[in-house]
């Protein structure tokens, strides 16, 4: 349940936003910040006369973006547009459909990295190294066989 002071303070939050994007050598005023999810140049790719079969989002937040901006131009996800995502945040299965990602293995990641620090922190020399971990495909609706492109 919102309580009227939290939906005043939220306004106050987006109106400081607003006027702080209005500023002097910022971006346009008058887009909004939508938290993230916003497709940026999303309108002009999808408004090509020969529009892409598929978006590969570099990270989750940015392909909900694509799906709000195929939805805005009337695009059926995934008949005409396959849309995917990174990261698999909670919020890709709270979408319409529901989007597809590849999962990276956090608390791994998180693991080798608290290591790598402790041998620094100890005077251990660490090497310059390269570390590969497996991630996921989570296919889910957002993803289809390619339509057919004209000519």
């Amino acid at each position: 349940m919102w309580h009227p002071r939290l939906i005043t303070r939220r306004r106050a939050r987006l109106g400081a936003g607003r006027r702080g994007r209005a500023a002097p050598g910022r971006a346009d005023p008058g887009r909004r910040a939508d938290h993230g999810v916003r497709l940026p140049g999303g309108g002009e790719l999808l408004a090509r006369p020969v529009r892409p079969t598929a978006l590969v989002c570099f990270n989750d937040k940015t392909a909900v973006g694509a799906l709000a901006a195929a939805a805005e131009r009337g695009l059926r996800v995934p008949d005409d547009l396959s849309v995917t995502g990174f990261d698999d945040i909670d919020l890709a299965q709270a979408t319409s459909p529901a989007l597809s990602t590849v999962r990276q293995p956090l608390a791994e990641m998180g693991r080798m990295a608290v290591s790598l620090l402790i041998r620094l922190l100890d005077g251990h020399q660490v090497d310059a190294l390269h570390i590969e971990l497996a991630t996921d495909l989570i296919v889910r609706g957002s993803t289809g066989p390619a339509r057919e492109v004209p000519g």
